[in-house]
């Protein structure tokens, strides 16, 4: 071929590819985090990764548009999904009448945003989301749920998080009582930027937004308050006579009683949270690495009250939450938190020689019904190379069977680690190998 002809092998920028060693890690990760979903009572859900851009649209809005990944084919103007949740409103406002409520659904996906690649950032990524849909009511029990659900996520990675809980009506109502109820998703964008800006900034923003300097000090120092559920409510205590306000102090106590009987040990309540400008409507969550706060939200979550009424004439409020895996991930890999070499698809390699492979392949697969991962090394190689191959991919347990071998039925058995070997039948291979599994495992723990 002429090599003026190849095409450079290269992907685009922003999406996601990872060596099968992470990958194997990663999968790992998303099946404990499914696993706490279906040991909660969530059923699965797979929707399209394509959707009518009228559907996908109708509640962006917004910088969401201008990173939405939009195309025609023939009349179809549809688009890539970019996030789980205005799938899932579609998905009940169509199925209404079949489903029953509350309906707890989780889904892990890709899901697409066209923005500039940065660190933490990227165009492909999976999210990890699990939802709880009401029919005309939903109780404040499953916003705690929802938190609490979250927690489990990632003891089940043992990860120690932080999660910090607030209720977005306390700013909602605070802005209604100064008359500036109409720019709320301008403020919003402000207050979402507080960690990010100096303070100077911020008084400027919000007074061209229209706001005195005296309520723009007020609406910074409100949205720094911070603390346990007795300390929160002590500092908002008089600050505000609006009723939404009362109501989302309200809806915040009840909800750390619900927190508390679920048992959930690390939520601290702070109102800087926002979660975006226009989902949530009343409790947002926010969860970090205790170790290192700044590497910023890990994920998060909260209720949305009026989602599903750009499908539907019936209210069906939800409530939410999504770990951002493939950030997260991304995080931990550079943090060095996963031990990749120890990391195989194989952990014993049979090889043959003296012309018995058809032996070996019989071995290869009585070790993999008794649920152990083995691979005959089967290529036309000298056993010299096939034993500096499983070195070289770092299998721990090598089975050697020759002649005298098949004749006995005892086979040696070489832990590629310490150098040490014994002859054992086949019984004894998988016995030896499920131990040494089962130890690993315990001194992880």
């Amino acid at each position: 071929m002429n090599n003026s002809k190849l095409i450079t092998p290269r992907k685009l920028q922003g999406f996601w590819e990872l060596m099968p060693r992470q990958q194997m890690v990663f999968s790992e990760l998303l099946d404990k985090i499914e696993n706490v979903f279906k040991q909660n009572c969530f059923v699965p859900l797979d929707t399209p990764v394509l959707e009518y851009s009228e559907t996908l649209l109708a509640k962006s809005g917004g910088e969401t548009d201008k990173e939405v990944y939009r195309f025609s084919k023939g009349s179809t103007d549809m688009c890539m999904r970019y996030d789980l949740t205005v799938p899932l409103a579609r998905f009940v406002a169509m199925h209404k009448e079949e489903l029953s409520f509350p309906f707890k659904r989780y889904q892990i996906g890709k899901v697409y945003r066209g923005e500039r690649p940065q660190k933490g950032r990227f165009r492909e990524f999976y999210q990890c989301d699990a939802d709880i849909i009401g029919n005309e009511t939903l109780s404040l029990v499953a916003d705690a749920e929802c938190v609490a659900l979250f927690e489990k996520c990632f003891k089940a990675l043992n990860l120690d998080v932080e999660i910090e809980v607030s209720n977005r009506k306390i700013i909602a109502g605070f802005i209604q009582s100064i008359n500036k109820e109409d720019r709320t998703t301008d403020i919003l964008i402000v207050l979402d930027k507080l960690a990010k800006i100096p303070f100077e900034e911020a008084m400027a923003q919000l007074k061209e937004i229209g706001l005195s300097d005296f309520e723009s000090e007020k609406i910074i120092r409100l949205t720094k308050t911070t603390g346990n559920i007795e300390d929160v409510t002590q500092n908002l205590a008089n600050i505000c006579v609006n009723p939404l306000f009362n109501e989302g102090m309200k809806e915040l106590v009840e909800t750390d009683k619900h927190l508390k009987a679920f048992g959930v040990s690390s939520v601290i309540y702070n109102l800087s949270v926002i979660r975006g400008h226009n989902y949530y409507t009343g409790t947002v969550f926010e969860g970090f690495l205790k170790k290192d706060k700044n590497l910023g939200a890990i994920g998060g979550g909260g209720r949305f009250e009026n989602l599903c009424s750009y499908f539907s004439d019936k209210k069906m409020p939800g409530v939410g939450m999504s770990v951002g895996v493939t950030r997260l991930f991304d995080i931990l890999t550079k943090e060095n938190y996963f031990n990749l070499d120890e990391i195989n698809e194989i952990e014993c390699a049979i090889i043959t020689f003296d012309d018995t492979l058809e032996e070996g392949l019989s071995l290869t697969s009585k070790l993999r019904e008794d649920g152990i991962k083995a691979d005959c090394l089967y290529e036309n190689k000298s056993f010299k190379s096939k034993m500096k191959e499983a070195n070289k991919r770092q299998i721990k347990y090598v089975l050697i069977v020759g002649e005298d071998e098949v004749k006995t039925k005892e086979y040696t058995l070489k832990n590629m680690q310490n150098s040490g070997q014994e002859k054992l039948t086949l019984e004894k291979v998988i016995e030896k190998i499920k131990t040494d599994r089962m130890c690993m495992s315990d001194a992880e723990k």
